[in-house]
């Protein structure tokens, strides 16, 4: 499979924040958005950034097509739509706050998908499944639309019934997984920062 075309989920509200646009949020001297956009951008073909909010970026921005801030599924599908116009097969979603999401991402998807009719993988560790971590098949865009339409909301709601692969990342410390969805999620992300140093 060739290199996939990458977004990064950026959508949501932030309501576990109190309301920051958790991709402004600063870690180490670098927005989680930032930190995101390094990450990624060496692993993918072309990068772009679901957004609601707008962000100051030269990276393409796609809304959610979907109102009512519909979640994460609605970001996919956005990641779908993009990745569709620019003649792609696959694109890889990545939530912006997960600062230390593991570097050989893409490689680990895409070596999954090969085990998957369609090519879909999500991402799995030992604390369990990360599947906004994902490997989607542009072909699923009209099932996501028909699914987001009939109310569906939960990722893994949506991807069980296609039977994703999962792609398995090993423990590590602080957890590549690492979600900073509340204050206290951002003291443990800069505790580790400050151990790593």
């Amino acid at each position: 499979m060739t290199q996939p075309l990458g977004v990064i989920l950026a959508g949501g509200r932030g309501t576990r924040m109190g309301g920051r646009d958790k991709a402004m949020v600063t870690l180490g001297g670098e927005t989680l958005f930032q930190r995101a956009v390094g990450r990624l951008a060496p692993q993918v073909a072309a990068l772009a950034v679901n957004t609601n909010s707008g962000l100051a970026t030269d990276l393409t921005q796609l809304p959610d097509s979907v109102s009512g801030h519909a979640g994460p599924l609605a970001g996919i599908l956005a990641a779908l739509d993009w990745a569709a116009a620019m003649g792609a097969r696959h694109v890889v979603t990545v939530p912006v706050d997960v600062p230390f999401f593991p570097c050989d991402l893409v490689p680990r998807l895409l070596l999954a998908g090969e085990s998957h009719p369609m090519g879909l993988a999500i991402a799995a560790a030992e604390d369990g499944l990360h599947p906004t971590f994902g490997l989607w098949p542009v072909d699923l865009r009209p099932d996501l639309a028909a699914a987001l339409e009939a109310g569906l909301r939960k990722v893994t709601d949506w991807t069980d019934q296609y039977g994703a692969a999962q792609a398995q990342f090993p423990a590590t410390e602080p957890s590549s997984f690492l979600n900073v969805n509340r204050p206290e999620d951002l003291a443990r992300a800069e505790a580790a920062l400050t151990v790593a140093r």
